[in-house]
């Protein structure tokens, strides 16, 4: 059972996987460690390259590197898998972690777009994929902080 997080959820931002022996969990569903590094080496480059992504791309700075590993590290444990992110940095407080920067409803979109552009190039199953992207809308939609 996927718990998906709403805004009045103290853990909002993260999803609880519980699973049965005979249910993957989505970690298992994406294929593991490699895809989800495909995934978010995906995400940033398109970030980087997709002039439609630039409001997005403005808020990670100068280089990526950091981002693309903590995102990998997140994304590995949110979806089901090994817990690098909280190993290395406990609880991911997402909102918290993401109060220094402004992000609205156009940053929200763009994170959206190109997060469902990366899973559809790296072959993330249609099934998955749209759980995902429902479960990304929301933590997203949580994320923001201004009204623009």
């Amino acid at each position: 059972m996927q718990h998906i997080p709403n805004s009045s959820d103290t853990n909002a931002g993260v999803v609880l996987t519980e699973h049965s022996t005979s249910e993957a969990t989505p970690f298992e569903r994406i294929g593991g460690e490699t895809a989800v590094r495909a995934l978010v080496e995906r995400f940033y480059d398109l970030m980087d390259l997709e002039p439609g992504y630039a409001a997005l791309r403005a808020t990670h700075g100068t280089t990526l590197e950091s981002a693309r590993q903590k995102l990998f590290w997140f994304l590995c444990g949110w979806l089901g898998g090994p817990g690098h992110y909280e190993e290395r940095f406990g609880h991911p407080r997402l909102r918290m972690r993401h109060m220094p920067f402004s992000i609205g409803i156009k940053e929200r979109d763009e994170w959206l777009a190109c997060m469902n552009q990366a899973m559809a190039e790296t072959g993330v199953e249609e099934t998955l994929r749209t759980r995902l992207a429902q479960s990304f809308f929301q933590t997203a939609d949580w994320m923001r902080n201004t009204h623009g």
